[in-house]
């Protein structure tokens, strides 16, 4: 039988991971946006902020309460350095010029996604979540080959969690509705362009797989 991506979820050997829902660049307070006016943050991320808030963390929290019904391991990552000084950053990070130090608030999860006191939460200091933490180790160990991948930005850290977990041998579905980017061309084009490397389903259609299951 020829393999395929077309696999419905199994709760027993699945996990849903939010890549970078954090207070660093998904509130408005985040030091992502430090220093910039209110004229020139309107300007420049009123448009994610609205759908972020208005559509996209809605189901976001919609999908988090399914999983955990399910069974699910739900499971985040989240920009943050391994010191205060960030040192210890990949050299991309170093270049673009931000730091979320160890133990900061920005690292923290938004208070409408906040786990469990027993969900795992891993930082990371590069895109990819497969390159500067142990998750995939620590998927294997949980048992998981389904990965279900919902975050911020699709066409950053979303991609690349995406297309290593791919290469690493996990069946990947992205909830491409529960995704986002700074602008709609931007999502989009992500989204049409990570196709061949997943399986992508809308929130209502893997809420509905989950409650069918």
């Amino acid at each position: 039988m020829q393999p395929t991506r077309d696999v419905p979820i199994v709760p027993k050997q699945a996990a849903l991971l939010f890549v970078d829902v954090q207070n660093f660049g998904a509130h408005r307070k985040g030091a992502e946006y430090a220093g910039l006016s209110d004229k020139a943050f309107e300007a420049r991320y009123g448009w994610f902020f609205e759908q972020l808030e208005s559509a996209v963390v809605p189901r976001m929290q919609r999908l988090q309460s399914a999983c955990r019904k399910a069974g699910l391991e739900v499971m985040y990552t989240t920009i943050e350095s391994l010191t205060l000084d960030g040192r210890d950053r990949s050299l991309d990070y170093k270049i673009t010029g931000f730091n979320v130090p160890r133990g900061s608030w920005d690292g923290k999860v938004i208070d409408a996604l906040a786990p469990l006191e027993d969900e795992i939460v891993l930082p990371k200091s590069s895109s990819s979540v497969f390159v500067s933490t142990h998750i995939d180790y620590v998927l294997r160990n949980l048992g998981v080959k389904q990965l279900i991948i919902s975050g911020l930005l699709t066409d950053q850290c979303v991609e690349s969690a995406i297309r290593d977990a791919c290469d690493l041998g996990y069946l990947v579905t992205q909830v491409t509705d529960a995704c986002l980017s700074y602008s709609q061309e931007r999502h989009d084009n992500s989204v049409s362009a990570i196709r061949g490397y997943c399986r992508q389903v809308t929130t209502d259609a893997l809420i509905a797989e989950l409650q069918a299951g």
